[in-house]
């Protein structure tokens, strides 16, 4: 799969809405997205970086500034979208935050309320808000990014990991929901070299963390674009409520 796309993987004329876009995965996937033919709108918080980033994209870029936890923010985009574009068919529920780092027994209330309000309630406005507004009459593809921490267990991420696996779980509640109009699925990237995820691969770390993958190295944004970009096309035309894990097979290595 290429994030340029392919002639079976063109999504040409598609309008696409790809929240957190103006950076890393997000920003990859917009970039697959519009090379592959289709429109897209682009959400952050930050107007500049949107706007950065829609220059380094061309093709139909839109963007719009708002907070990916936050309703009217979401219906403002959505509205916006549709104004521009004439529908929504393909939501990239991409944008995530993790305020706290440390055992899972110990968070504060507030940043786990704030976690969840952004990687899980989040998702659940956006799909609600483009279903009502554009895909229950017109159909669609939801995309949901969660993680592989969602499949497993860790010292440090456990808050940030408990959001991504229910946002696996809400992926399969909805893609049984709202099918047949409408797919919904996941992808589950394992370490990517993002500057969201810096702390975690940056220097000897990285490298430490890529020897012990079984195919020896970490993720680029590429990949994951080219999985969103496989399950936005018709490719993935007979599949909903599944979860794509991009990790290098870190989950298959062997136990030491």
């Amino acid at each position: 799969m290429s994030p340029s796309g392919t002639n079976e993987q063109r999504i040409d004329g598609k309008v696409a809405i790809v929240t957190g876009g103006s950076r890393g995965i997000g920003l990859g996937i917009a970039r697959a997205f519009a090379a592959a033919g289709a429109r897209v709108m682009i959400t952050g918080r930050k107007q500049a970086s949107l706007e950065e980033a829609a220059e380094s994209i061309g093709g139909d870029v839109a963007v719009i500034a708002g907070h990916a936890g936050r309703p009217e923010d979401i219906e403002a985009a959505v509205d916006a979208t549709i104004d521009r574009f004439g529908r929504v068919d393909i939501l990239v529920n991409n944008a995530a935050t993790n305020p706290y780092a440390g055992p899972t027994i110990d968070v504060d209330l507030p940043r786990w309320d704030k976690t969840f309000a952004t990687n899980l309630r989040g998702p659940l406005v956006w799909t609600q808000t483009a279903w009502r507004k554009s895909m229950k009459q017109h159909g669609g593809s939801v995309i949901n990014i969660s993680s592989v921490g969602g499949l497993s267990t860790n010292p440090i991420l456990g808050v940030y990991d408990v959001t991504k696996a229910a946002l696996i779980a809400l992926t399969r509640q909805l893609a049984a929901e709202l099918a047949p109009g409408v797919r919904v699925n996941a992808i589950a990237p394992g370490l990517i070299k993002t500057d969201f995820a810096r702390v975690l691969w940056e220097g000897d770390r990285g490298d430490q963390v890529a020897r012990s993958y079984p195919l020896q190295r970490l993720g680029e944004v590429e990949d994951i674009a080219s999985g969103a970009l496989f399950l936005a096309a018709e490719t993935s035309g007979w599949m909903t409520g599944q979860t794509l894990v991009f990790d290098g097979g870190g989950l298959i290595r062997f136990s030491t």
